[in-house]
């Protein structure tokens, strides 16, 4: 099959969460102790990480495995689950980490997606009303 290609939003989350790592660095390094910014840098790492290896996975699904995709993406997720529950288990036993710095790291994604969505929002908050009988609303 064809390689699949990146949408415009895939890349802009995937900038975005490299640059939210680099700020949340930047605050981290200039305002909390090291240990904190050592949790968000590794748990941003294994976050941004995560994202790629979810990303790789859904596209050899649907270039691949279309017949028996639910159950192929469901061993991935488990696959994917206990490999970052080890390397978390192991970055908390084995190295002086700050919890609540390394639930940082771990929320950059989410908190890039979550910025995103806001941005995309204000800088065009009519964009539902343009196509024809859209309404501001969500129906359904």
């Amino acid at each position: 099959m064809g390689q699949v290609t990146k949408t415009t939003l895939q890349r802009r989350i995937e900038i975005g969460c490299w640059v939210v790592l680099g700020i949340s660095l930047i605050i981290g390094l200039a305002f909390f102790p090291f240990y904190f910014t050592l949790g968000i840098l590794l748990g941003g790492l294994i976050s941004i990480l995560n994202f790629y290896w979810l990303s790789r996975d859904i596209k050899r699904v649907f270039q691949q495995y279309s017949s028996k995709a639910k159950p192929y993406i469901m061993i991935k997720f488990y696959i994917r689950f206990a490999v970052t529950g080890v390397i978390i288990f192991f970055i908390l036993t084995q190295t002086p980490v700050d919890l609540i710095g390394l639930i940082v790291g771990l929320s950059l994604v989410v908190i890039n997606i979550l910025l995103i969505v806001i941005a995309t929002n204000l800088k065009n908050p009519l964009r539902r009303l343009k196509k024809k009988n859209a309404s501001p609303f969500i129906s359904r």
